[in-house]
């Protein structure tokens, strides 16, 4: 698969004209002081009477204009000069595609606090948005699992839209509570089999043990391992015991001691069965490691082909310079002409 992305640059191919431009201060600062020392052209009348009576009228304060015009032509026409040019750089990224589906657990226990400051489940939400940030050119989907399992987000590139759905997910917001983990592994690898990405991966993340469902982790793994399925497991809890909220009508909520049973032996069994690999994150950094690995370890390989294309753009300064010179002219013999 491949993705082209454009970028256009604007640019001048002869930069050494551009020290032109410094005339344009020096000329106005001449013109400045002439205006002011009074060194104008002098007409003698034999009679001032009449030449009192004639009105310049309003357009006099318009008589700097001709020297504005003759000004801006010559930056323009310097401008033209330095050739300008729109660079439009294309860049061809040729990818060996890998589908990832995130399975990501959303059992009422995702609620316990052991992974501070946040909860298993924020979390987990948080590492698979940077995992998700981090990829190129590769379709992952979402699928959540409590009781039963569904498709959060199909295989998309559409990052920002996996990126949202992730970030509205809820522990315990499933109506079915358990953790049906075979269940999880059988609608990712639904999801997956009729790719043609050279790889294809689940991450599976879960606190608990199989007690919902119809399909046995390890059944739904062959069948991810005969279709040549990858499957990462995680088990997200703490060593022994951790804090888990409960609301109390009377006393609000309260925190009770409940005991962490990730079924690390079931979870190591679907790695190995897939060519994966389990990993146990006892706390926040711990799971941000373990991202990290499986991004490093799932790695898309990219070939990148960059070419550009240039377009000359000196017509956009020559012809308003041309223009304003016009312009120029025909005030100043008409106008604004000065006597010799």
């Amino acid at each position: 698969m491949f993705d082209l992305f454009s970028k256009s640059n604007f640019a001048f191919q002869n930069k050494e004209f551009l020290w032109l431009l410094l005339l344009i201060p020096l000329l106005t600062a001449l013109y400045l002081w002439r205006e002011r020392s009074g060194k104008r052209a002098a007409l003698v009348f034999s009679d001032i009477r009449q030449a009192m009576k004639a009105r310049q009228g309003w357009l006099k304060e318009f008589r700097h204009a001709v020297f504005a015009f003759r000004m801006i032509a010559l930056a323009l026409l310097i401008l033209a000069l330095a050739r300008p040019v729109l660079e439009n750089q294309k860049q061809v990224v040729y990818s060996e595609g890998i589908d990832i589906v995130l399975a990501m657990d959303l059992s009422g226990s995702m609620l316990a606090e052991d992974f501070e400051p946040k909860n298993r489940i924020e979390a987990a939400k948080e590492v698979a948005m940077d995992f998700v940030r981090k990829r190129i050119s590769d379709r992952i989907g979402l699928v959540v699992f409590a009781g039963r399992s569904f498709t959060q987000c199909p295989l998309t590139l559409d990052y920002p839209l996996l990126l949202s759905m992730l970030s509205t997910l809820r522990a315990g917001s499933l109506q079915e509570d358990g953790t049906a983990i075979g269940m999880a592994i059988a609608t990712s690898v639904n999801r997956l089999r009729t790719s043609n990405a050279k790889s294809r991966v689940i991450v599976l993340l879960t606190d608990g043990q199989n007690n919902a469902g119809e399909i046995e982790p390890v059944t739904a793994a062959e069948l991810a391992a005969a279709l040549g399925i990858k499957i990462y497991t995680v088990g997200a809890g703490t060593q022994g015991y951790a804090n888990y909220p409960i609301i109390d009508p009377i006393f609000g909520k309260r925190y009770i001691r409940q005991k962490v049973d990730v079924d690390d032996a079931t979870l190591q069994r679907i790695a190995d069965l897939t060519g994966g690999k389990y990993f146990r994150a006892t706390d926040y950094e711990s799971l941000k490691r373990i991202y990290t690995e499986i991004d490093l370890l799932e790695k898309t390989k990219i070939e990148t082909e960059t070419y550009t294309e240039y377009k000359e753009e000196f017509l956009v300064f020559l012809l308003p310079a041309l223009l304003l010179l016009g312009l120029e002219w025909l005030l100043a013999n008409t106008r604004f002409r000065k006597v010799p």
